[in-house]
């Protein structure tokens, strides 16, 4: 029987739930990284022991981990996320012009074939990729340099939780499931983004 692996991050930490195929009952391991909030918590297709996590704090910053053992020893990866070039600016919350600054790791997303690669989602929105293992990083910048970039406000993709109505999978609003939450992604360029491969 094969098993399942739940990765979860919370606000309170980061915790690993295994079970069997059957999944009657869990094992929790956790919270690792207890007190910090996790923005993401993502395993290598490549390789299931490499996993990442994606940890902030108001006091400490950003800090993104890596274990190499299905998460049961964790290590700092690289943190500097550095834009290419002159950042320039985009629109702040009151639509005035703000300075590219880098935040926190958002999103991560390692390679279906090779353990080394991962691409990140950071706000102020931008992607970055590392061919490392995390070590290192380089922005993809065609993502923050695309022409609608300068009016996209902080995260530039915003997840947003809406309580009035659900979405179906065609798309469709239900008001019947007004008390259903979901989660949608809210416009940013128009489709016109680069193709990461």
């Amino acid at each position: 029987m094969s098993s399942v692996r739940v990765l979860v991050g919370t606000r309170k930490g980061a915790f690993v739930l295994t079970s069997d195929a059957g999944r009657k009952r869990w094992e929790v391991e956790g919270p690792h990284f207890a007190g910090w909030e996790i923005y993401h918590v993502k395993g290598s297709p490549a390789d299931p022991d490499r996993l990442y996590a994606s940890q902030s704090s108001g006091w400490f910053g950003q800090v993104l981990q890596r274990s190499n053992d299905g998460g049961k020893t964790w290590g700092a990866a690289g943190n500097q996320f550095i834009y290419d070039g002159t950042p320039g600016t985009h629109r702040w919350y009151d639509g005035s012009p703000h300075p590219w600054e880098f935040k926190r790791v958002w999103h991560l997303e390692p390679s279906l074939k090779d353990p080394e690669m991962i691409y990140a989602g950071v706000e102020d929105a931008a992607l970055f990729a590392s061919n490392d293992g995390g070590q290192t990083w380089s922005e993809l910048s065609g993502l923050r340099t695309q022409k609608t970039a300068p009016d996209w406000t902080p995260a530039g993709f915003a997840f947003t939780r809406s309580s009035s109505t659900r979405s179906s999978p065609t798309g469709c609003s239900s008001p019947s499931r007004r008390r259903a939450s979901f989660v949608r992604m809210t416009r940013a360029g128009r489709g016109d983004l680069p193709t990461v491969a």
